[in-house]
């Protein structure tokens, strides 16, 4: 069963179980896939899926950020639980550690010295990474590595 598949079985059995958070949650990423498609003139591939939930991602984490700041902690609590329905359609998130060796195998591929390299580095390892590791986590380790 594709992704894709899978978001929407899960739709249809949290309307079942009037899981309203759920729905609400599962329908923004279904007209989030359906846009993409539409676009891109194609059905999207597992991959793909993968990098528009983790855009989601960073955008609730965002989000959290400002209502924090507005002091209101109840829009905050609710994009925390979309980010966390969001997350049981990627792969398993890697922890620091293991985002640090990624990054440092990929610094000795490409010779990489400086913080001017992080470029090169950050392409290639998001390539390996894909859904697996937020973009601003892998950057932040990068430059702590080049630096």
């Amino acid at each position: 069963m594709s992704l894709k598949q899978k978001i929407i079985e899960d739709l249809k059995a949290s309307l079942k179980a009037q899981d309203k958070m759920r729905t609400s949650c599962l329908r923004m990423l279904k007209a989030s896939l359906k846009n993409k498609e539409i676009e891109l003139g194609r059905e999207l591939e597992d991959a793909e899926i993968h990098a528009l939930i983790s855009t989601l991602i960073r955008k609730g984490k965002e989000a959290i950020k400002e209502f924090k700041k507005g002091d209101r902690e109840d829009l905050a609590f609710k994009e925390e639980e979309e980010i966390e329905i969001f997350y049981e359609y990627l792969p398993q998130q890697l922890t620091p550690d293991e985002i640090e060796k990624i990054l440092r195998d990929v610094i000795s591929e490409v010779s990489a010295e400086s913080p001017g390299d992080l470029g090169k580095v950050m392409k290639l390892a998001m390539a390996r990474m894909a859904g697996q590791a937020q973009g601003k986590e892998v950057n932040e380790i990068a430059k702590k590595l080049l630096s």
